[in-house]
Protein backbone atom coordinates (compact mmCIF):
# COMPACT_ATOMS: atom_id res chain seq x y z
CA UNK A 1 0.00 0.00 0.00
CA UNK A 2 1.00 3.57 -0.77
CA UNK A 3 1.39 5.68 1.82
CA UNK A 4 1.92 9.68 2.04
CA UNK A 5 4.85 11.01 4.72
CA UNK A 6 4.95 14.73 5.40
CA UNK A 7 8.48 15.65 7.13
CA UNK A 8 8.29 19.12 8.72
CA UNK A 9 11.43 21.67 9.55
CA UNK A 10 12.59 24.42 11.15
CA UNK A 11 15.23 25.18 8.61
CA UNK A 12 16.89 24.20 5.01
CA UNK A 13 19.13 21.65 6.14
CA UNK A 14 17.25 20.35 9.24
CA UNK A 15 15.79 17.55 6.71
CA UNK A 16 19.39 16.41 5.75
CA UNK A 17 20.63 16.16 9.14
CA UNK A 18 17.68 14.39 10.96
CA UNK A 19 14.81 12.49 8.27
CA UNK A 20 17.01 12.27 4.83
CA UNK A 21 17.21 8.70 5.04
CA UNK A 22 14.08 8.02 5.87
CA UNK A 23 12.77 9.91 3.60
CA UNK A 24 15.05 8.49 0.96
CA UNK A 25 13.80 4.98 1.91
CA UNK A 26 10.79 5.94 1.70
CA UNK A 27 10.42 7.21 -1.44
CA UNK A 28 12.69 4.39 -2.66
CA UNK A 29 9.79 2.04 -1.36
CA UNK A 30 7.52 3.46 -3.36
CA UNK A 31 5.72 6.45 -1.16
CA UNK A 32 4.59 9.92 -1.43
CA UNK A 33 7.04 11.95 0.36
CA UNK A 34 6.30 15.79 1.36
CA UNK A 35 8.26 18.30 2.65
CA UNK A 36 7.74 21.21 4.69
CA UNK A 37 10.09 24.21 6.40
CA UNK A 38 8.58 26.68 8.31
CA UNK A 39 11.58 29.31 7.60
CA UNK A 40 13.92 30.10 5.32
CA UNK A 41 16.37 30.15 7.58
CA UNK A 42 17.45 33.57 6.76
CA UNK A 43 19.93 33.87 9.62
CA UNK A 44 21.64 30.87 9.08
CA UNK A 45 25.18 31.41 9.59
CA UNK A 46 27.11 31.71 6.46
CA UNK A 47 30.01 32.85 4.60
CA UNK A 48 29.78 36.24 2.91
CA UNK A 49 29.59 34.93 -0.50
CA UNK A 50 26.13 33.69 0.23
CA UNK A 51 24.96 35.86 2.97
CA UNK A 52 26.20 39.42 2.01
CA UNK A 53 23.85 40.33 -0.27
CA UNK A 54 20.85 39.51 2.04
CA UNK A 55 19.54 36.83 0.10
CA UNK A 56 20.35 34.03 2.23
CA UNK A 57 17.17 32.85 2.99
CA UNK A 58 16.04 32.43 -0.94
CA UNK A 59 19.48 30.55 -1.12
CA UNK A 60 18.47 28.18 1.15
CA UNK A 61 15.27 27.16 0.18
CA UNK A 62 16.83 26.81 -3.62
CA UNK A 63 19.56 24.19 -1.96
CA UNK A 64 16.53 22.55 -0.20
CA UNK A 65 15.06 21.58 -3.59
CA UNK A 66 18.04 20.61 -4.69
CA UNK A 67 18.13 18.21 -1.81
CA UNK A 68 14.42 17.34 -2.37
CA UNK A 69 15.75 16.10 -5.63
CA UNK A 70 18.32 14.22 -3.68
CA UNK A 71 16.04 12.26 -1.86
CA UNK A 72 12.69 11.52 -4.42
CA UNK A 73 10.80 14.05 -2.36
CA UNK A 74 7.53 14.74 -4.72
CA UNK A 75 6.61 18.61 -3.11
CA UNK A 76 8.55 21.12 -0.90
CA UNK A 77 6.98 23.97 0.74
CA UNK A 78 7.84 26.96 2.74
CA UNK A 79 5.44 28.37 5.21
CA UNK A 80 6.52 31.65 4.95
CA UNK A 81 7.75 32.19 8.44
CA UNK A 82 11.32 33.79 8.69
CA UNK A 83 14.72 32.31 10.98
CA UNK A 84 14.32 33.23 14.33
CA UNK A 85 18.11 32.98 14.66
CA UNK A 86 19.97 31.41 17.97
CA UNK A 87 21.18 34.79 19.87
CA UNK A 88 19.82 35.57 23.06
CA UNK A 89 17.47 37.91 21.47
CA UNK A 90 15.02 37.33 18.42
CA UNK A 91 16.04 39.72 15.56
CA UNK A 92 12.85 42.15 14.68
CA UNK A 93 10.48 40.53 12.44
CA UNK A 94 11.54 41.63 8.10
CA UNK A 95 8.88 43.01 6.67
CA UNK A 96 5.81 41.20 5.69
CA UNK A 97 6.93 38.53 7.35
CA UNK A 98 6.92 36.65 11.14
CA UNK A 99 10.23 34.98 12.77
CA UNK A 100 8.57 31.63 13.60
CA UNK A 101 8.50 32.21 17.82
CA UNK A 102 6.46 35.29 17.36
CA UNK A 103 3.92 33.93 15.17
CA UNK A 104 0.48 32.89 16.22
CA UNK A 105 0.88 28.98 16.87
CA UNK A 106 -2.57 28.67 15.78
CA UNK A 107 -2.34 30.14 12.34
CA UNK A 108 0.78 28.60 11.76
CA UNK A 109 -0.70 25.09 13.05
CA UNK A 110 -3.17 25.80 10.31
CA UNK A 111 -1.29 26.38 7.45
CA UNK A 112 0.49 23.39 8.27
CA UNK A 113 -2.59 21.07 8.91
CA UNK A 114 -4.09 22.42 5.47
CA UNK A 115 -0.76 20.72 3.76
CA UNK A 116 -1.66 17.58 5.73
CA UNK A 117 -5.01 17.06 4.58
CA UNK A 118 -4.32 17.90 1.30
CA UNK A 119 -1.93 15.22 1.10
CA UNK A 120 -4.11 12.92 3.25
CA UNK A 121 -0.98 12.62 5.49
CA UNK A 122 -0.13 9.55 7.14
CA UNK A 123 3.00 10.50 8.63
CA UNK A 124 4.25 13.49 10.01
CA UNK A 125 7.40 13.70 10.71
CA UNK A 126 8.57 16.24 13.51
CA UNK A 127 11.18 17.35 16.38
CA UNK A 128 10.85 15.96 20.15
CA UNK A 129 9.52 17.87 22.88
CA UNK A 130 13.18 19.65 23.69
CA UNK A 131 13.51 20.61 20.15
CA UNK A 132 16.62 18.49 19.67
CA UNK A 133 19.70 20.13 20.69
CA UNK A 134 17.21 23.35 21.78
CA UNK A 135 17.00 25.87 18.95
CA UNK A 136 13.99 27.93 19.11
CA UNK A 137 12.61 27.41 16.12
CA UNK A 138 13.14 23.45 16.46
CA UNK A 139 11.08 23.84 19.80
CA UNK A 140 8.31 25.74 17.82
CA UNK A 141 8.25 23.24 15.36
CA UNK A 142 7.52 20.24 17.47
CA UNK A 143 4.57 22.63 19.37
CA UNK A 144 3.47 23.28 15.72
CA UNK A 145 3.67 20.08 14.68
CA UNK A 146 1.16 18.44 17.51
CA UNK A 147 -1.28 20.94 17.38
CA UNK A 148 -1.11 20.75 13.02
CA UNK A 149 -1.51 16.83 13.55
CA UNK A 150 -4.50 17.18 15.87
CA UNK A 151 -6.13 19.52 13.31
CA UNK A 152 -5.82 17.73 10.52
CA UNK A 153 -6.54 14.09 12.21
CA UNK A 154 -3.17 12.41 10.83
CA UNK A 155 -3.26 8.94 11.91
CA UNK A 156 0.73 9.10 13.22
CA UNK A 157 3.19 11.44 14.45
CA UNK A 158 6.96 10.91 14.93
CA UNK A 159 9.40 13.00 16.52
CA UNK A 160 12.60 12.92 14.50
CA UNK A 161 15.40 12.35 17.71
CA UNK A 162 18.55 10.85 18.40
CA UNK A 163 19.20 8.33 21.49
CA UNK A 164 20.50 11.28 24.33
CA UNK A 165 23.55 8.58 25.59
CA UNK A 166 24.50 7.51 22.00
CA UNK A 167 25.09 10.86 20.94
CA UNK A 168 26.89 12.50 23.82
CA UNK A 169 28.94 9.88 24.36
CA UNK A 170 29.85 10.15 20.43
CA UNK A 171 30.22 13.74 20.68
CA UNK A 172 32.82 13.66 23.84
CA UNK A 173 34.85 10.53 21.88
CA UNK A 174 34.94 13.17 18.96
CA UNK A 175 35.96 15.90 20.73
CA UNK A 176 39.03 14.29 21.67
CA UNK A 177 40.30 13.92 18.29
CA UNK A 178 38.46 16.94 16.61
CA UNK A 179 38.03 20.77 17.33
CA UNK A 180 34.32 21.58 16.92
CA UNK A 181 33.63 25.09 15.44
CA UNK A 182 32.86 28.12 18.57
CA UNK A 183 28.80 27.81 17.48
CA UNK A 184 29.08 23.82 18.67
CA UNK A 185 28.29 23.53 22.45
CA UNK A 186 29.37 19.44 23.03
CA UNK A 187 27.95 19.50 26.22
CA UNK A 188 24.61 20.43 24.76
CA UNK A 189 24.12 16.66 23.90
CA UNK A 190 23.67 15.55 27.78
CA UNK A 191 20.05 17.49 28.35
CA UNK A 192 18.99 17.06 24.55
CA UNK A 193 17.06 15.14 22.64
CA UNK A 194 15.79 12.12 24.03
CA UNK A 195 16.58 9.13 26.55
CA UNK A 196 16.84 5.55 24.37
CA UNK A 197 14.04 4.30 26.62
CA UNK A 198 11.25 6.23 24.86
CA UNK A 199 13.05 5.45 21.30
CA UNK A 200 9.67 3.66 19.19
CA UNK A 201 11.42 3.58 15.65
CA UNK A 202 15.05 2.95 14.84
CA UNK A 203 15.30 3.18 10.91
CA UNK A 204 17.91 1.18 8.95
CA UNK A 205 18.95 3.77 6.21
CA UNK A 206 22.40 2.79 5.25
CA UNK A 207 21.22 1.29 1.95
CA UNK A 208 20.00 5.03 1.64
CA UNK A 209 23.15 6.70 2.84
CA UNK A 210 24.90 7.92 -0.57
CA UNK A 211 21.55 10.21 -0.64
CA UNK A 212 21.51 11.30 2.70
CA UNK A 213 25.13 12.44 1.66
CA UNK A 214 23.78 14.16 -1.64
CA UNK A 215 21.27 15.86 0.71
CA UNK A 216 24.11 17.13 2.76
CA UNK A 217 25.93 18.38 0.02
CA UNK A 218 22.70 20.39 -1.41
CA UNK A 219 23.32 22.95 1.69
CA UNK A 220 26.12 24.47 0.71
CA UNK A 221 25.77 27.43 2.19
CA UNK A 222 25.84 25.53 5.85
CA UNK A 223 28.93 24.17 5.48
CA UNK A 224 31.04 27.72 4.65
CA UNK A 225 32.27 29.88 7.17
CA UNK A 226 34.24 33.80 6.69
CA UNK A 227 38.12 32.75 7.28
CA UNK A 228 38.51 29.21 6.70
CA UNK A 229 36.53 28.24 9.71
CA UNK A 230 35.18 24.94 9.83
CA UNK A 231 31.02 24.23 9.95
CA UNK A 232 29.46 21.13 11.63
CA UNK A 233 28.11 20.24 8.26
CA UNK A 234 31.16 20.40 6.71
CA UNK A 235 32.97 18.34 9.08
CA UNK A 236 30.08 15.44 8.52
CA UNK A 237 30.56 15.62 4.74
CA UNK A 238 34.35 14.71 5.23
CA UNK A 239 33.70 11.96 6.81
CA UNK A 240 34.83 8.92 4.62
CA UNK A 241 32.21 7.18 3.16
CA UNK A 242 32.49 3.53 5.16
CA UNK A 243 32.24 5.39 7.90
CA UNK A 244 29.75 7.86 6.84
CA UNK A 245 27.10 4.80 6.51
CA UNK A 246 27.80 3.71 9.56
CA UNK A 247 27.90 6.61 11.58
CA UNK A 248 24.52 7.81 9.79
CA UNK A 249 23.01 4.58 8.86
CA UNK A 250 20.34 4.97 11.70
CA UNK A 251 17.26 7.03 12.27
CA UNK A 252 15.72 7.41 15.44
CA UNK A 253 11.94 8.61 16.49
CA UNK A 254 9.53 9.05 19.39
CA UNK A 255 5.81 8.46 18.69
CA UNK A 256 3.92 10.31 21.72
CA UNK A 257 1.06 7.85 21.35
CA UNK A 258 3.59 5.21 22.14
CA UNK A 259 5.10 5.87 25.66
CA UNK A 260 6.44 3.73 27.24
CA UNK A 261 7.16 1.95 24.09
CA UNK A 262 6.24 -2.13 23.66
CA UNK A 263 8.48 -2.83 20.86
CA UNK A 264 11.35 -1.13 18.39
CA UNK A 265 10.15 -0.85 14.60
CA UNK A 266 12.03 -0.68 11.72
CA UNK A 267 9.16 0.69 9.60
CA UNK A 268 7.61 4.45 9.90
CA UNK A 269 4.03 3.24 8.72
CA UNK A 270 3.71 -0.18 10.54
CA UNK A 271 1.06 -0.56 11.69
CA UNK A 272 -1.34 1.81 10.16
CA UNK A 273 -4.96 1.02 9.77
Amino acid sequence: MTRTLVAFHAHPDDEALLTSGTMARAAAEGHRVVTVVATDGDLGLAASEYAADGRLGERRLAELRASADALGVARVEWLGYADSGMGPETAPDPPGRRRLVTADLEEAAERLAAILVSERADVLLSYDRHGGYGHRDHVRVHEIGARAAEIAHTPRVLEATVPRDTIARAVELAARLYRFPPEFDPTSFRRAFAPRAEITHRVNVRRYAAAKRAAMRAHASQASADGGADRTLAAFLRVPRPLFDLVFGREWFRDPAQQPPTRVSDDIFEGLA
